[in-house]
């Protein structure tokens, strides 16, 4: 069973998501790293650093203190850290943030707060395209 179906296209990561491999429970304290490809749903507090090749999400309980480094990063609690996502990350609107954001692709939902710099720099390589409908005049 694969964790994420890579063969559809959809508007949230969530939707896509079949299944956590890791936990961390609301009223625990995780102190320590994460490395390895899982997804992991922290909904208490984590203190370290990660280096995922999955999807972390921290729920609206959640808090990392910490780099956290991961393919797709979710949040929706607290960070006290930089995110690092090779793929996208998404900040959903009761999300805090202190601390810079690097991925090339990031949302940001109207409430969320992000104290911090923000890098979209990627070194995906470009694609180009030529435009096939017609232009209408504004």
């Amino acid at each position: 069973m694969q964790a994420l179906e890579k063969n559809h296209r959809f508007r949230r990561t969530l939707d896509s998501l079949i299944r956590f491999t890791s936990s961390v429970g609301e009223e625990t304290v995780f102190n320590g790293s994460f490395n390895g490809g899982e997804n992991i749903v922290v909904r208490g507090l984590v203190q370290g650093e990660s280096d995922i090749q999955g999807i972390v999400v921290v729920t609206d309980t959640g808090r990392w203190h910490g780099k956290l480094t991961a393919d797709i990063v979710i949040v929706a609690g607290k960070v006290e850290g930089d995110i690092v996502a090779r793929e996208k990350i998404e900040v959903h609107s009761m999300a805090k943030i202190v601390g810079n954001l690097h991925s090339p692709v990031i949302a940001i939902e109207a409430g969320a707060v992000h104290d911090g710099h923000i890098d979209m720099t990627s070194v995906a390589e470009l694609n180009h395209f030529e435009e096939k409908r017609e232009s209408q005049k504004l």
